[in-house]
């Protein structure tokens, strides 16, 4: 199977801004994966510093100079990740969920005693918490007009946008623990760790968002929650799966063609543009409507 060549990573410093009134249920007719995905971002705000942090650290143990150039640019594109969504995330609060303060709370001192761990676990936890997004950007794309057809455009785009570039630079991570450790044991104890530590505390985030809501103890709202589970981790566990033998190299994934045409949508585009989807299109396509930024 042939592959697309790789690109050199782009740092797009997309001024993504929610007003005031956001509402958190940004998908009227799906307020379950709404929080789903809210619980997800409440996570990154202290998960991708961690992932910077650790990548940092390796680096000093590379002398691959490819390998330490894509390092640097996925540390500048993780740092605009975590800082459009703490923008975000302080909006969920303001607009009905304060009780989010005490999950971030625990999940801020869970990352903290994670930094206190070997860097080699660290290494193996990053790549595989970057090798299972390949599988939620798959998902997310392929069934994006199910998932954000007839949503806010401004959440869908900002949580698109964020996946787009988690495809786009899918291999940094593995390809800095392979060059600063390489042992194959610790990566698959990595992929499980990785996996399974966000997805509990992105869990974490929707419950207590649902809880609010009322919504928790509903049978219907309860059986929607798990169905959209259901299809999360039906999707993603083959990528998972696959990722743990030996042979893994996540440039051995294509990229979806709606990646690739967002990338070059992008390219096209003004300096400073926010690059907003139509969510009422059948398809979401690219190109997309282009706004400049105030």
């Amino acid at each position: 199977m042939s592959h697309p060549t790789e690109r050199e990573l782009v740092i797009r410093k997309i001024p993504f801004e929610f007003p005031d009134d956001l509402q958190p249920i940004w998908n009227p007719d799906q307020p379950e994966w709404s929080h789903m995905v809210n619980g997800g971002s409440l996570a990154m705000p202290y998960l991708e510093p961690f992932l910077i942090a650790t990548v940092r650290d390796a680096m000093v143990e590379i002398d691959d100079e490819r390998v330490l150039d894509d390092a640097r640019r996925f540390i500048a594109q993780e740092g605009q990740h975590f800082r459009a969504h703490r923008r975000y995330n302080e909006l969920l609060k303001r607009n009905g969920y304060p009780s989010l303060e005490g999950v971030e709370a625990d999940m801020q001192r869970s990352f903290a005693r994670l930094r206190n761990r070997s860097l080699t676990f660290r290494l193996a936890y990053t790549c595989g918490f970057e090798t299972m997004t390949v599988g939620v950007t798959d998902w997310l794309v392929g069934e994006r007009t199910k998932l954000f057809g007839g949503a806010d455009t401004r959440v869908a785009s900002f949580v698109l946008w964020h996946f787009v570039e988690e495809s786009e630079h899918k291999n940094v991570a593995f390809d800095v623990y392979q060059a600063a450790r390489g042992q194959y044991c610790q990566r698959v104890l990595g992929v499980l760790a990785g996996t399974l530590h966000v997805f509990w505390w992105s869990r974490k985030g929707a419950v207590e968002m649902l809880k609010v809501d009322g919504r928790w103890r509903n049978v219907q709202s309860r059986w929607r929650l798990w169905k959209r589970t259901a299809e999360f981790v039906t999707a993603v566990l083959p990528v998972v799966a696959r990722s743990m033998l030996p042979s893994h190299d996540p440039r051995h994934h294509d990229d979806p063609r709606w990646v690739r045409e967002w990338i070059d949508g992008y390219a096209t585009a003004e300096d400073n543009s926010v690059p907003l989807l139509d969510t009422s299109d059948r398809d979401i396509p690219v190109p997309f409507g282009l706004v400049r930024a105030s």
